[in-house]
C-alpha cells in the first residue's frame, strides 16, 4: 500500500519504518527541511530515535505534496492541537474518501474536539474515511520490535480489516473495534492520568497510591466516554486499561515524568522546557478539564491536575484533597 506518513517524531518515525519493512511504499513527512534532509542522509532521526536505522526504502522528504503523492492512506502522527492546521493548510492534496489513520492522541484546546472531529471538519469535502490507532505502545519498544499489542478504531468493518492487515506484523499485534470514539478517549485521558500518577510518584506516596489513582482514572475515563457515546467495555481493552497502565507506570511515558518532576518541586515551564518531546497530557487536560463542565461530569483527578499544571497549585494539596473527598460507594 502506497502510505504518506505526517509527523516526523518518535511514534510517527517508528510507524513509517515498521510499514516500509513490511515492503509498503512509504513516505515520511518532516516539516523542517533540515531535519528531513539529516534523517534521509543519515537513515537515523537523532532527534527523536536515536539509535535506529531506518529501512533503507523508507523516503523521508519536507516537501508534503512529493509525499501525499499517489497515497491511498494517510497515517496522522502531527502533535493532537496542530492536526487542524496541518490538514486545514493542505487539504487540496488529500484525495475524495481517502483513508485517514489517526495516530495522535488527544482533544482539542479551542473547540473540545476529539480527533475524529478535527480531521473531518478539517477535510470537509473529503469525506474521509477515519480510524484511530491507539493502545499501549512505547515508540522506542516497538522500534526494537519487541511485542507490542494496540486496537485500531473505525466503523467500517471492512476498511479495520484491511488496515489491521497491513498494520500488523510477528511483532506488532493490532485488534480491531467499531468504537473509535472509546479508541480515541481512551488514548487522550490516560496521557492525564500518567501526569497523575507522576506526582504521587515524585511525592513519594507508594504504589498504593498509584494503583488507587490508576483504578479511579479508569472510572474517569469511563464516565466522561458513556457521555460522549463510547462503549464502556472498550475502556477494559488495549486503548483503556492497556494505555492506561504503561502510560501511569512506564518510565518511557513523557507525561508521567512531567508528573514526576512536579511531585519533585519543578515548575511546569522548566519541565517543558526541558523536553524535545511533546507531552500530550499537558494540553488535553485543559480539554478534558473543560469536557467535564460541559457534559456536568465528576471528574475529580483531571480537576486536580489541572489545576497543578495551570493554577500553580501545591501537588501534595491536590493528591490530599482527593483523599479527603465525601465517601461513596464504588
Amino acid at each position: 500500500m502506497n502510505i504518506a506518513v505526517l509527523g516526523g517524531g518518535s511514534w510517527g518515525t517508528t510507524l513509517a519504518d515498521l510499514l516500509a519493512r513490511k515492503g509498503n511504499t512509504i513516505r515520511l513527512w518532516i516539516r523542517d527541511p533540515e531535519q528531513a534532509r539529516l534523517v534521509a542522509s543519515q537513515r537515523v532521526n537523532d532527534r527523536y530515535l536515536p539509535g535506529v536505522e531506518l529501512c533503507p526504502s523508507l523516503r523521508v522528504c519536507w516537501d508534503i505534496g512529493e509525499v501525499m503523492q499517489g497515497a491511498q492512506c494517510v497515517l496522522v502522527a502531527v502533535p493532537s492541537q496542530f492536526i487542524r492546521e496541518v490538514l486545514s493548510r493542505h487539504k487540496h492534496l488529500f484525495p475524495e474518501h481517502g483513508v485517514v489513520v489517526c495516530a495522535s492522541k488527544g482533544v482539542e484546546n479551542r473547540t473540545l474536539q476529539p480527533m475524529s472531529r478535527v480531521v473531518a471538519e478539517s477535510l470537509e469535502g473529503k469525506s474521509p474515511r477515519y480510524a484511530i490507532l491507539s493502545g499501549p505502545s512505547f515508540a522506542q519498544e516497538v522500534s526494537r520490535q519487541l511485542p507490542t499489542a494496540v486496537s485500531l478504531g473505525c466503523e467500517d468493518r471492512q476498511l479495520a480489516h484491511t488496515l489491521r492487515d497491513v498494520l500488523s506484523t510477528d511483532f506488532f499485534r493490532v485488534y480491531t473495534t467499531p468504537d473509535f470514539k472509546g479508541v480515541e478517549l481512551g488514548g487522550a485521558v490516560k496521557n492525564i492520568m500518567a501526569i497523575g500518577s507522576g506526582i504521587a510518584d515524585g511525592l513519594q506516596f507508594g504504589h498504593d497510591a498509584r494503583a488507587a489513582l490508576i483504578t479511579r482514572g479508569l472510572a474517569e475515563m469511563s464516565r466522561l466516554g458513556r457521555a460522549m457515546g463510547a462503549q464502556e467495555r472498550t475502556f477494559m481493552g488495549l486503548s483503556g486499561m492497556g494505555d492506561l497502565v504503561l502510560t501511569c507506570t512506564g518510565d518511557l511515558s513523557r507525561n508521567r515524568q512531567v508528573g514526576l518532576k512536579l511531585g519533585q518541586g519543578q515548575k511546569l515551564e522548566k519541565i517543558l522546557a526541558s523536553m524535545r518531546m511533546v507531552a500530550e497530557g499537558v494540553r488535553t487536560t485543559r480539554s478534558v478539564y473543560g469536557l467535564g463542565r460541559e457534559y456536568g461530569i465528576e471528574l475529580p483527578i483531571t480537576e486536580q491536575v489541572y489545576k497543578v499544571l495551570y493554577e500553580d497549585k501545591d501537588p501534595r494539596a491536590a493528591v490530599q484533597e482527593l483523599m479527603q473527598r465525601s465517601l461513596k460507594d464504588e
